[in-house]
C-alpha cells in the first residue's frame, strides 16, 4: 500500500476534496472535475440527511461505501480506464509504409468526425458569438439598474451551461476527453458567496473567451474543409465525367443559345493526372482536417477545462 492511502481519513469536505484532487495528479482534468463533483454532491448530500453530526462523522460513516479518497481516485482512473476503451473507436490496422499511413486515413473513425466538426463550427460559432455578444451588451446596458445584476448571473449560467453542450459535441467528434459533470457550486454556501465564486473563477472568462473565438475559428474551419473538399473532388470526378462527354451542352454565343461544344479543355492525356491530383488533394484534406480536429480539442481542454 502507498504512502496516498496511509494518509488518515479526512475530517472536512474540502479537505477531503483536497486529498482527492492529489490522488488524481496526472489524470485528465476532465475527469478530475468530474470526480471533485460527484464526491463533493454525495459528500454534501450525506450532510443534509444527517442533521447533528459533523463533517468528521459523516466522512467517516460512508468511508466503508463510498471510500476513501485515495481509494475513490483508483475507481475512477479504473473506470475512465475501461470506458475509453468501449467508447473509443476500433482503431485502423497500423501500416508501417508513408503510403499507407497516406492513404490509411480514410479508415480512421476520427477524420470524419473532425471534418464534421469542421463544417458545423460556423453555424455554432455563429451562435456561441452572438449569444455572448448580446449578453455582455446587455449586461452592460442594464448595470445602472437593478435588473442588470441578476441578468448579469443568469447569463454567466448559461455560458457555464453552453460550455457543457459544447464539450459533449468535442467529445463525441473529436474524441476529447471533456468534463460531463459543471463545477460543483456548495449550497449551503450564502448566495453572493457561490455568486463571488462564479465572477472569481478563471473558467468563467476563458469560456467566453472561447465562444468569442469561435466565429473566426468556425469562418476558418468551414472555409478550408468547403474549399479543399470541393476543389480535390472535382478534380476526381471532373475528369472522369469529361471522359464521357457529359460536360458537353448549349453554350451562349452572341447572346442567343447556340450550338453543342465541350464545356472543358483538358486534353485525353491531362485527364488522369487532374484525377490523380484529386485524390493526393483529397486524401491531404483528410489529413488537415484530423490535425485542425486535434489542435482544436486542444483548444476547448484548454479554455473550459483547465484552471
Amino acid at each position: 500500500m502507498n504512502a496516498m492511502h496511509e494518509q488518515p481519513l479526512p475530517t472536512t469536505i474540502p479537505e477531503y476534496l483536497a486529498q482527492l484532487r492529489a490522488a488524481l495528479a496526472g489524470a485528465d482534468p476532465a475527469l478530475v472535475q468530474d470526480a471533485l463533483y460527484d464526491a463533493e454532491e454525495y459528500l454534501r448530500s450525506e450532510l443534509a440527511e444527517q442533521p447533528g453530526r459533523g463533517e468528521a462523522e459523516v466522512i467517516a460513516s460512508v468511508a466503508g461505501s463510498y471510500g476513501a479518497p485515495a481509494e475513490v481516485a483508483d475507481i475512477y482512473r479504473d473506470t475512465e480506464a475501461k470506458v475509453q476503451t468501449a467508447l473509443r473507436p476500433p482503431a485502423p490496422p497500423r501500416r508501417e509504409s508513408a503510403l499507407g499511413r497516406f492513404f490509411g486515413v480514410a479508415a480512421d473513425a476520427r477524420t470524419y468526425g473532425a471534418m464534421f466538426y469542421a463544417l458545423l463550427a460556423l453555424a455554432t460559432g455563429i451562435f456561441y458569438f452572438t449569444w455572448v455578444v448580446t449578453g455582455v451588451s446587455l449586461s452592460l446596458g442594464l448595470s445602472v439598474i437593478i435588473i442588470g445584476i441578476p441578468f448579469v448571473i443568469l447569463f454567466l449560467g448559461s455560458v457555464r451551461l453552453l460550455s457543457l453542450v459544447e464539450g459533449r459535441i468535442v467529445e463525441t467528434m473529436l474524441g476529447e476527453r471533456m468534463p460531463r459533470r459543471p463545477l460543483y457550486a456548495d449550497r449551503d454556501l450564502p448566495l453572493l458567496d457561490r455568486i463571488g465564486r462564479m465572477f472569481t473563477d478563471p473558467r468563467t472568462w476563458s469560456t467566453l473567451v472561447y465562444m468569442l473565438a469561435m466565429l473566426p475559428l468556425g469562418i476558418v474551419y468551414f472555409t478550408v474543409a468547403v474549399t479543399s473538399l470541393s476543389v480535390s473532388l472535382a478534380l476526381v470526378v471532373a475528369p472522369v465525367l469529361a471522359a464521357f462527354g457529359a460536360f458537353d451542352g448549349w453554350s451562349l454565343s452572341g447572346g442567343r443559345i447556340g450550338y453543342w461544344e465541350p464545356a472543358t479543355t483538358l486534353g485525353w492525356w491531362e485527364l488522369p493526372i487532374a484525377f490523380l491530383c484529386g485524390v493526393v488533394l483529397l486524401f491531404a484534406t483528410l489529413h488537415l482536417l484530423r490535425g485542425i480536429g486535434k489542435l482544436h480539442g486542444a483548444i476547448a481542454k484548454q479554455l473550459l477545462v483547465k484552471a
